[in-house]
């Protein structure tokens, strides 16, 4: 009598995943229960399901927002830009918990610029005399936004977790040429939670290519900020609302899935 080989799984997610063995493919993915989690959000309250959600955080880098960064070298008022990591380390630890992966999406330069365009480039040195993209900063040396350098590191205060997801990107967009599309298809993520800096910038142009893309939209205000004036800020959120998304606040993603989680108990 012949002994049927096990079946193992292949591939990149649980949710997403094949189980074959010698002789047979079985291409029919797992189904998951849904774990529905409702949230206050604007200008509707939201239910979405926490197996096929992702938070993406852009650009929480030093070069943006700590002490002798680029922005700080150049004179901008980076407390804006550090406002959202006292949320972030409430809400971080909590949605890990929940199996909600965060996705860190940082801007990092290739350090010989070749995918940087001229255009690009003349957005943050717009006389070719400044410190813009790649250039050292006078006294560190550090190459502003240069991938695996210090300028591009995440802030000490928001250390990613060992199975937090990382993303290098080199536009205000986080999914032109990278693999961030990607990544979340694989992984069965349709709803998208953003956090980070700036929300008029890069936040905002990530979120809408997501939207354009057909992913569910949520910006958490409070993980959320700008160096940029505030009626900037207020475009933002007034546009997510209006045309892109939903908007709503740390404590009430925090809320929804302890609540989810007493009724799963």
């Amino acid at each position: 009598m012949s002994i049927e080989t096990p079946m193992r799984a292949l591939g990149p997610h649980p949710a997403n995943s094949w189980r074959v063995s010698p002789a047979l493919v079985d291409m029919c993915r797992p189904a998951e229960t849904p774990c529905p989690v409702r949230i206050a959000a604007a200008p509707q309250n939201v239910i979405f399901d926490a197996r096929r959600a992702a938070m993406l955080v852009i650009d929480m880098q030093n070069d943006f927002c700590a002490p002798g960064g680029w922005l700080d070298h150049i004179g901008v008022d980076i407390a804006p830009a550090r406002a959202p990591i006292a949320p972030l380390q409430h809400l971080l630890p909590r949605l890990r918990a929940a199996g909600i992966p965060v996705i860190w999406v940082n801007w990092g330069n290739r350090p010989d610029r070749l995918n940087l365009s001229p255009a690009l480039l003349h957005v943050y040195n717009p006389t070719g005399q400044g410190t813009g993209l790649g250039d050292p900063l006078p006294g560190s040396g550090a190459r502003v936004l240069e991938r695996g350098s210090w300028a591009a590191a995440i802030v000490d205060e928001l250390q990613p977790a060992p199975d937090d997801i990382r993303v290098d990107k080199h536009r205000m967009s986080g999914f032109w040429d990278t693999p961030l599309d990607s990544i979340l298809r694989q992984t069965n993520r349709t709803t998208l939670f953003f956090a980070g800096v700036n929300a008029d910038q890069c936040v905002l142009a990530t979120l809408m290519d997501a939207n354009f893309l057909g992913y569910d939209c949520i910006l958490v205000e409070d993980c959320t900020g700008t160096t940029s004036p505030r009626y900037c800020l207020d475009a933002t959120l007034y546009n997510v609302r209006q045309c892109f998304g939903f908007t709503t606040h740390a404590a009430e993603i925090i809320a929804g899935i302890e609540n989810a989680v007493a009724h799963t108990l």
